[in-house]
């Protein structure tokens, strides 16, 4: 999770999630994929996101043109992430020993966190299809039981990836897959499955969202420990409403919004983390503007996609 970066002196634009630090990285956790690894995914609308004051925009614009080559639409919180071992979520707080068992910490072939993720049940784990662009099953390991990236915890293989058959990589439609791995992942205090919501959730009060995100844009490192934000789940109509075309065109039944206080939020390495509300996961981080800008952060709705993911997971 990310602290705001003040530009210019500027009051922070709240513009959610993602630095890239290395352009010709293959995008491993965004909506992009490797046929985009030139580019970095990089927005060239990224000017346009939101609707604010005429006042505000001005000064916004200013700032996006010195820093625009560092900014990537949400969908590709993790797209730098493997090349670059930092992030934080943006005003995130400390994860206490027992909190967020269901955490996982998804690694390259180097160790290097690039995307979150929450256990199901023994062999298979849930995340955001774009964590899975541009992999393969060889290409991952599963970190499970730790609050640590450095110390603890256990590595399990990945050997299958499902991706959602309906992802729409563009708009960052069905952004969910479940991942298999090769040994049965054994629970304990620090490490449990997390229940899926089987209902809509319209409005919610004190939802919490976890991961090893970037403390922000210009902070190039993932904390080592595990952050959390609360977080407030807001309707899809408000949702809608705080984003401009063509962006709020992405805001369907599918998915689910959450707002925080601006300096909280989402950010590179995130993706694909868990939004749990009264122990039950409802959402899947998707995309967003970088990093805590108080802007709505978006997710994959669980509830949607739960009976999909059951026929995939059930062992």
């Amino acid at each position: 999770m990310c602290l705001v970066m003040k530009l210019q002196g500027m009051r922070p634009h709240r513009f959610r999630r993602t630095a890239l630090d290395n352009p010709s990285i293959t995008r491993v956790s965004s909506g992009d994929s490797a046929q985009n690894s030139t580019t970095g995914g990089l927005d060239p609308q990224i000017s346009r996101f939101y609707k604010k004051p005429a006042r505000d925009r001005s000064r916004l614009q200013s700032s996006f043109e010195m820093f625009k080559c560092a900014f990537v639409v949400c969908g590709l919180l993790a797209v730098a992430a493997a090349a670059s071992s930092g992030g934080r979520i943006a005003g995130g707080i400390d994860a206490r020993e027992g909190q967020f068992p269901y955490q996982v910490s998804l690694r390259d072939q180097r160790q290097n966190h690039f995307c979150g993720g929450a256990i199901l049940n023994a062999r298979w784990i849930i995340t955001a299809a774009s964590c899975a662009q541009g992999k393969v099953a060889a290409d991952i390991m599963a970190m499970v039981g730790s609050k640590s990236l450095s110390r603890g915890g256990s590595y399990h293989q990945v050997d299958r990836i499902v991706v959602h058959p309906n992802f729409a990589e563009e708009q960052l439609l069905n952004d969910v897959s479940v991942m298999r791995v090769r040994s049965p992942i054994v629970m304990n205090p620090d490490t449990m499955a997390v229940m899926m919501a089987n209902y809509y959730t319209s409005i919610a009060y004190g939802a919490l969202v976890s991961g090893w995100g970037r403390r922000g844009i210009d902070q190039p490192q993932f904390p080592d420990w595990l952050q959390y934000v609360p977080t407030t789940i807001i309707t899809n109509t408000e949702c809608e409403a705080r984003f401009e075309s063509p962006y709020n065109n992405r805001i369907t039944d599918a998915v689910l919004c959450s707002s925080s206080p601006e300096g909280q939020g989402i950010c590179l390495g995130d993706a694909g983390g868990p939004l749990v509300h009264s122990g039950q996961l409802q959402g899947i981080v998707s995309w967003g503007i970088p990093c805590g800008m108080g802007y709505p952060d978006v997710y994959a709705r669980v509830s949607v996609h739960r009976a999909w993911a059951l026929v995939h997971t059930m062992i």
